[in-house]
């Protein structure tokens, strides 16, 4: 297999990227070609928002726009085709049990469909179906049976990061705290999107017996200080506050105030969290009026601060590498990612899912961690299973295509912030996926201004217009 597969569309699809990955964007790259070969309008807003069932693309959204045209007055969405209902049938296969083409997910960096022939027979057959049958009575989602995954990492995390810690609290040296520091590094992204899943759905295991029940609430107090996390804060800032405002004035991560291809602007939204988040999220509960929410979120993140100061006199040396190092790294990269999940703000409607928030169809985001790519389609549904996003994508496409929601392909979300920041507009213009006639009728240079204008930082009463003067204060 070629290390990369190039479209006429422009479109370049990795083979690395995940099965349903590949299929949604060799269908994105089709429609792409089928709208630049046949630039007219294509069939009528109504009959073009509906799959064949004749139910409405999304119900997800907070904010819609039905109808909503290209300048010229074509739609800005194409119809349902036999080929998206073949590509849906079998993104849907991929992921239902009972179909003869069902893969869970074992581990992030192979699929299942390559394990026989990369595994001894006596192994895969062995050693490793079994795992996988027994790893699927203790995975959370029976519906999917697919989440084996998580286990599998608990596995890992358990059988190394924790040994090596206590390890070097018992003898420290430093070349074993800057491989410990490099492999919690490692681990990072994909725990944290792990933990993602974990504060969205209640817990990673099945709560069939007690014990299992106890061990999926208590493990993020071991392993979460461990990958850079404050007990609970995640959960706090994140499901009780992020996924409340979505980006508007009230959101303490918000970008809207920020010009987002600006380093300083960039600085001060890092430096806001990174130095001040402890005071200013409780802030926020207590201005919300929901007094106990704050009282819960000052005490675990001081708790948390409190015991690392005191590991930090008792055995300085192994706390900085173990503790402190990943709390600093972590704390920026959370930024470093959001700025680059709501970099582009629709100027006429940025209270709206679809165009204050992108996707990512790339490697690391989605084969790594749970398909985070698909931002918006989690903003529309938080509690969506992570391997129904690109089923999603591709059964509301005419929607997300109408709403003029930004596809980006072959690019992560810090990347996306580095390229930002250094104005290499051209670069994401490039990466864009254009959806529907109306973005794939735009040139690079059309692209490359709407892409601009979507970076702009909101004023004060401007965003009193967009979001209501109440919630702008």
């Amino acid at each position: 297999m070629p290390d990369r597969i190039a479209m006429d569309s422009g479109i370049v699809i990795s083979p690395e990227l995940p099965p349903n990955d590949v299929i949604l964007l060799q269908n994105l790259a089709d429609d792409v070609q089928r709208c630049q070969q046949n630039p007219g309008p294509s069939r009528g807003d109504a009959a073009a928002a509906e799959s064949p069932s004749g139910r409405i693309a999304d119900q997800d959204s907070n904010s819609s726009t039905p109808g909503q045209g290209a300048a010229d007055g074509s739609p800005s969405h194409y119809a349902w085709s036999p080929r998206d209902e073949r590509d849906l049938s079998r993104m849907k296969a991929l992921n239902d049990p009972a179909s003869q083409d069902f893969e869970p997910t074992i581990f992030s960096s192979v699929d299942m469909r390559d394990l026989p022939s990369r595994l001894h027979p006596l192994i895969y057959h062995h050693v490793l179906l079994p795992y996988i049958k027994w790893a699927q009575t203790i995975a959370r989602h029976p519906r999917t049976s697919s989440d084996v995954v998580m286990v599998t990492h608990l596995i890992i995390y358990f059988t190394t990061s924790i040994p090596s810690a206590i390890w070097l609290f018992y003898h420290f040296t430093y070349l074993h705290g800057i491989l410990h520091f490099a492999m919690q590094f490692y681990y990072m992204g994909t725990y944290t999107l792990m933990m993602h899943q974990h504060i969205h759905g209640g817990g990673v295991l099945r709560k069939t017996s007690p014990v299992i029940r106890l061990f999926d609430v208590g493990f993020p107090y071991i392993t979460d200080p461990l990958m850079g996390h404050t007990w609970n804060t995640y959960f706090y800032h994140h499901v009780k506050h992020h996924h409340v405002e979505g980006n508007g004035p009230d959101d303490l991560s918000s970008t809207i105030r920020y010009q987002r291809d600006n380093v300083w602007h960039f600085l001060h939204y890092v430096g806001r969290f990174y130095f001040l988040i402890w005071l200013d999220l409780p802030l926020y509960f207590l201005r919300k009026d929901r007094p106990a929410v704050a009282l819960k979120a000052a005490f675990w993140e001081m708790f948390n601060y409190a015991t690392l100061l005191t590991l930090f006199r008792l055995n300085s040396r192994p706390t900085f590498f173990v503790f402190l190092l990943p709390l600093m790294l972590l704390r920026a990269g959370l930024m470093v990612g959001n700025w680059g999940q709501h970099a582009f703000v629709d100027a006429d409607e940025p209270d709206s899912d679809y165009r204050s928030s992108i996707t990512l169809i790339d490697v690391p985001s989605n084969r790594y961690c749970y398909n985070d790519g698909y931002h918006t389609s989690h903003h529309l549904n938080p509690r969506r299973h992570w391997r129904d996003h690109p089923v999603h994508l591709l059964q509301n496409k005419a929607t997300y295509g109408r709403e003029n929601a930004l596809v980006f392909h072959g690019i992560d979300y810090l990347e996306v912030t580095v390229r930002l920041l250094l104005h290499h507009y051209d670069y994401l213009a490039a990466r864009l996926v254009p959806l529907g006639p109306r973005q794939s009728a735009l040139t690079r240079e059309q692209r490359v201004a709407m892409l601009r204008r979507a970076t702009r930082r909101f004023p004060e009463h401007e965003i009193a217009d967009k979001f209501g003067v109440a919630k702008a204060k």
